[in-house]
């Protein structure tokens, strides 16, 4: 496959599959945090994802009262997304190496997705956003549990709220010291070097 059609195909493939990973990883997100289930956006989730998600909660534990159903079907996602990528750079991947990457990248995929949603709730919290649109809540709710054990260390310099950037560095820290070592080693598995 030429360069650009591959680099087309690869665009493609993390963008489909990202989705569907957004998809997972938000539904668990609302269930720890209890967002209220009749948040339209709550309400598009569950719908979006319940066919796959609800035969596999008898099969998989839950962790205060939500499910790992999502992360399971977010992992396997990940798995798919590494596979066709690998295949398309025309790298057979060993299975060890294949699945401890699809963990790598489904980490790096929640730390970036929550980086947004806490940066989204700082934002929010600045600008007179309209309370009413269900996106506000939402974000803020599933912030939440990330800033407020923050909020109770840091205090308030002037009246501004730095918890949402100490939360933001912490994230950048995580993947630099831990996801991306364990993305060198799981590549490195990948490959069988």
């Amino acid at each position: 496959m030429s360069g650009y059609f591959a680099s087309a195909a690869q665009i493609l493939i993390t963008f489909a599959f990202g989705a569907v990973m957004a998809l997972f990883v938000l539904r668990l997100l609302a269930e720890l945090a209890r967002v209220n289930f009749y948040n339209p956006i709550c309400q598009f989730l569950f719908r979006a994802t319940h066919v796959l998600v609800t035969p596999l909660r008898r099969f998989v534990p839950s962790v205060r009262r939500a499910s790992l159903a999502p992360l399971l079907l977010a992992y396997v996602a990940a798995v798919l997304k590494m596979l066709l990528l690998m295949l398309l750079a025309g790298v057979l991947p060993h299975v060890p190496g294949l699945l401890l990457l699809a963990v790598a990248d489904l980490l790096d995929f929640v730390l970036v997705l929550y980086m947004g949603i806490i940066f989204a709730a700082a934002l929010m919290s600045m600008f007179a956003v309209e309370d009413q649109h269900p996106l506000v809540p939402f974000i803020n709710q599933i912030a939440a549990p990330a800033l407020r054990p923050l909020r109770r260390v840091v205090p308030l310099l002037g009246g501004l709220d730095f918890s949402p950037t100490i939360a933001i560095l912490l994230i950048l820290l995580a993947r630099v010291l831990l996801v991306q070592p364990l993305f060198d080693f799981a590549q490195r598995l990948a490959l069988g070097i």
